[in-house]
């Protein structure tokens, strides 16, 4: 792909100025897209002003808001690399967090001004108010800035979730945005008429690139909300303002238990799913009321868009994420290509992340000499070229001498009418070296008795995959992208 590509900001203001880019719930406003090129020259003024180059770290600890993405342009517009932050964690792992960075400045919202002080002063950057400071320079005047950034300078970093040691910063950059607009715009259909909503939170993916950015690049317009919230949610989709929409699989199910959701015509948004398969049950729920909800799977290192199922295959197909998007090849390891098979699943293209911040090691180890990232993903291709997502290796246990998936294990249990979420892991067991631990969200209302959930659970699984132990749980403890702590849980086991 190109060596520079247009900056994003300008191109989208240069070619429709006065379209509406951003709805900020919160406070009312709209934003024009000249509107949001203006004020990310702005705050690019203001950050050099401030002292901050070309390399520099730029931290940001707030909730969703339009500011966020200004500050977003502005630092591709001055090659500052923005960090953004999880306003769910206390200061101490923030600081753990950003120690190896050494950001210069913290930008943060009202609600985080104590949060940004603490870690301000650990990390020895200064901490500048949204409401405030960028206030500010969003009004500057100035000439327009450049109308081209090198493709693959590091734009902005992205956390893992650490749950091996201390977080890892995936490098984003302007190329892989270009190659995730492609792959999630052409397989959605987007359009400059779409309209979405942005509640996913900004330190996530998700939260930047589905759908908010790859829209903003086609010309449609996002709602900005500060966070989830289901009411308000059905309320923009029962309203019309929702074309296009995107969550993980925790999102349906709020949904799917929330009153109102009956009254709720769907037929005009086109759905998608990703962080996780979403259970069949939920696919066929909301089948009944009109709507495909499109599973898909990428990553943080991917941009993230690389499988999205279509729409045409959706029903015959449920469980699989589709197949390998425009932009982006894929392989199985050790199947031969174009073949049915299981394997490692492996991706290369443009939408790839260059690797890890200031982290050789790490970037060495997720790639394979020949320039595929490794995902740690067991992926099965059908004979029609579609793919299944089995399970993470690592989450695999081995009971008597037999390989098990938590994954299968778990899309049997969520068919069960009471359960509402479920996760499997293996737990040590003397017997057989492993065994299954189940731990189960009922759906609001239900009971469940253990010995009569493992009776059901092996007249659908062989005996080795059945739990050998049940766990009710209130709540899931959760990633950023929504995903279930397995770790924790292996913690809540031994208590």
């Amino acid at each position: 792909m190109f060596d520079r590509v247009p900056d994003m900001a300008m191109r989208r203001a240069d070619i429709a100025p006065d379209a509406l880019a951003f709805h900020d719930h919160a406070s009312g406003r709209d934003w024009s897209f000249a509107e949001v090129n203006a004020a990310a020259d702005g705050i690019a003024r203001g950050l050099t002003e401030c002292g901050l180059t070309e390399g520099d770290r730029l931290a940001i600890l707030c909730l969703n808001r339009v500011e966020f993405f200004l500050t977003l342009f502005a630092c591709q517009k001055t090659g500052v690399l923005l960090c953004p932050l999880n306003w769910r964690q206390p200061a101490p792992e923030l600081i753990d967090t950003l120690a190896p960075l050494t950001p210069k400045a913290i930008l943060y919202d009202a609600g985080h001004a104590d949060t940004a002080a603490e870690v301000a002063r650990a990390v020895g950057g200064a901490a500048l108010a949204i409401e405030t400071v960028v206030a500010g320079w969003i009004t500057q005047g100035g000439p327009p800035l450049h109308d081209a950034v090198p493709a693959t300078r590091p734009w902005y970093l992205l956390f893992s979730s650490g749950t091996t040691g201390r977080p890892k910063a995936v490098i984003q950059t302007a190329r892989m945005a270009w190659a995730n607009a492609v792959n999630i715009g052409q397989a959605t259909g987007m359009t400059g008429a779409d309209r979405s909503v942005n509640f996913l939170p900004l330190f996530h993916t998700a939260g930047i690139n589905l759908y908010t950015l790859p829209l903003f690049l086609n010309g449609g317009t996002s709602t900005i909300l500060p966070k989830f919230e289901p009411a308000t949610l059905l309320d923009l989709i029962r309203k019309g303002a929702v074309t296009q929409f995107f969550g993980v699989p925790a999102i349906y199910q709020a949904f799917s238990i929330l009153d109102g959701i009956d009254a709720t015509d769907w037929s005009g948004v086109r759905c998608g799913c990703g962080g996780a398969p979403l259970a069949e049950p939920l696919i066929r729920f909301f089948a009944v009321r009109g709507v495909d909800v499109l599973n898909g799977m990428g990553m943080t290192e991917t941009g993230p868009t690389v499988f999205l199922m279509d729409p045409a295959h959706a029903s015959a197909k449920i469980g699989s994420v589709g197949k390998a998007q425009v932009l982006t090849e894929v392989r199985l390891a050790g199947v031969a290509a174009g073949t049915p098979g299981e394997g490692e699943l492996h991706m290369r293209g443009p939408n790839i992340t260059p690797g890890y911040y200031d982290n050789p090691e790490e970037t060495a180890a997720a790639f394979t000499k020949d320039g595929w990232l490794v995902t740690g993903d067991v992926a099965r291709r059908d004979a029609d070229g579609y793919y299944y997502i089995i399970d993470r290796i690592k989450d695999m246990y081995i009971s008597g001498g037999e390989n098990v998936y938590p994954a299968e294990v778990e899309r049997v249990l969520c068919s069960h009418p009471a359960i509402l979420e479920v996760a499997v892991i293996g737990v040590p067991d003397e017997k057989w070296g492993e065994c299954g631990a189940a731990f189960v969200l009922l759906r609001p209302g239900e009971t469940l008795d253990a010995a009569a959930l493992m009776a059901w659970c092996r007249e659908r699984l062989a005996a080795y995959k059945v739990p050998a132990h049940v766990r009710l749980v209130e709540e899931f403890p959760r990633t950023a992208a929504g995903k279930i702590r397995k770790p924790d849980l292996k913690a809540m086991f031994d208590d």
